[in-house]
């Protein structure tokens, strides 16, 4: 019996020596080895790719956000909007509609949607975009496609008093093509266009 009785310790002593190296390791050792990789080579997309202006934080070239005017939900027309966001992009509420493509309530929501944004850029719906009146499965995508920025260069340039070409330069020098030349689609962020933006109407 006593004999038992000490084997039992003895085990219950080695598994709790393992517990408390095993949390060591992998709570406490390793994600700190982790981060420290991640801020020494990867400084910026660790601490979430923020993008500042004069030493203050915007925003996130990973997170869309609204570009309305101030105090309103209307679209500012001096500025390159974003996809429509189910969530007001919040990215701690992201998620899609969950509508599906042939529900009335989308199809109707897409209607008003490519309407609106014709009338606001002054195009014709035709030349509206998919990815203009619909939103990503994450609400925050901060990407839009270069055609969506293309409809929007003559009233980005009239609200800024800019040139028509100098805006689509401006959308050109930001256009990212495919990731090693086939994945993901082209693609222009908006936060990175509308400060480069800012700073080309300042001049």
């Amino acid at each position: 019996m006593n004999t038992s009785v000490a084997n039992t310790a003895r085990m219950l002593w080695a598994a709790l020596r393992m517990l408390l190296v095993l949390t060591v390791v992998t709570g406490i050792a390793y994600p700190l080895l982790v981060t420290g990789i991640g801020q020494l080579a990867f400084h910026d997309k660790a601490d979430g790719s923020m993008v500042k202006v004069d030493g203050k934080e915007i925003g996130s070239r990973l997170i869309g956000q609204s570009w309305n005017i101030k105090g309103t939900d209307k679209p500012d027309p001096k500025w390159f909007q974003g996809r429509p966001s189910n969530s007001g992009y919040d990215p701690l509420a992201t998620g899609s509609s969950q509508l599906g493509a042939s529900d009335p309530t989308l199809v109707k929501n897409v209607k008003t949607a490519k309407k609106q944004v014709a009338e606001f850029n002054g195009v014709s719906e035709a030349e509206v975009p998919k990815d203009a009146v619909t939103g990503s499965a994450s609400a925050i995508d901060p990407d839009i496609s270069p055609q969506y920025a293309k409809i929007q260069v003559k009233r980005v340039a009239e609200a800024n008093g800019l040139t028509v070409a100098q805006v689509e330069k401006l959308v050109k020098d930001h256009t990212r093509g495919r990731t090693l030349g086939f994945l993901d689609q082209p693609r222009v962020n908006v936060l990175e266009l509308n400060v480069a933006l800012k700073e080309l109407a300042e001049n």
